[in-house]
Formats: structure tokens, sequence, C-alpha cells
């Protein structure tokens, strides 16, 4: 499988744009540099800095987003966490749920949930994902958010033709 490349560069600017951030506590060295690189992007893009909530785990994130979201909108969502598999099916249960769960959040608020909760069967996997480098999903996630914020922005800017 083929690594996509992301530079620091953001597409477009995001001044005020709320973005909140959504973290697990597990692998969090890994997951903390993924932050990090998010963050640094986002600020190139003006985006003023996410509050971060770090949770016990990836399935109580999509609850996390849902009550964070019905006290006040955001822009946007970003999750991190990592999954590892182990013996038993825990593993797709996990993962199953957590992304089906931000579905339904995403849908239900009109808000954007970027996902970089990792499904890893080793740790190498994951130190990949989250070094400091052009592949660490964490400059991935930035890209995503700052353009789906600038193409929402852009189509409420723009007039209806009849």
């Amino acid at each position: 499988p083929m690594k996509q490349e992301f530079s620091d560069e953001p597409a477009a600017k995001i001044p005020d744009a709320r973005v909140i951030i959504l973290q697990s506590k597990w692998y969090s060295e890994y997951t903390d540099a993924m932050v990090a690189a998010c963050k640094r992007v986002l600020k190139l893009a003006e985006c003023p800095d996410p509050i971060t909530h770090v949770l016990p785990g990836s399935l109580e994130i999509p609850l996390a987003a849902k009550h964070l979201l019905k006290r006040q909108p955001a822009d946007a969502v970003i999750c991190f966490g990592a999954i590892m598999k182990g013996e038993t099916y825990h593993f797709e249960m996990i993962v199953d749920e957590c992304v089906r769960g931000l579905g339904r959040v995403m849908y239900e608020f009109d808000t954007p949930i970027i996902v970089e909760i990792i499904p890893i069967t080793n740790i190498e996997q994951l130190v990949a994902r989250s070094a400091e480098d052009q592949f660490n999903k964490g400059i991935e996630a930035a890209h995503a958010t700052i353009e789906i914020i600038d193409w929402r922005r852009r189509l409420t800017d723009t007039p209806r033709s009849e």
C-alpha cells in the first residue's frame, strides 16, 4: 500500500473555526505526536487552538463527540486513537462500533468528523503513522479538517443560481 505524503502548508485559511480534538488515552506516546502535528498545521491555517479531550478509550469517543456537540456546535471534530488487534474478536467489535458511532454523530449533528482511530496489528504500524515526518496522520487529519471546513464555508458564501 502506498503511503500519502503531506506537507505542513494548508490549502486554505480557516480563521474562527471551532475544532474539537478527541483522543484515546491508549498509546498516548504516539497519539500525542499525531495531535501535536495536527495542531501545528491547523495553526498555520489560522485556526484557533482546538480544545483536546483525552478519553478512557476509542469506544468512548463517539459518546464524547455527541455530548460536546449537543452542548455547543463545532466546525469539525478530529478523533485520534489506536486499537491493537489481539487474540479475540474484541478488536473488531471496538473498531466497528467506534466507526459506526462516529458516523451516526456526524450525520445527526451535521458536523464533519475526521477519524484517525487506527486499527493496528503491531506497534510498528503506529510508530510509522505518528513519526515526525510527512506521513504523520495528524498532518493528514488537519488537511482533511481544513479542506472540509473551507468547502462548507464556500458553499454558504456562494449565492444560489436560479
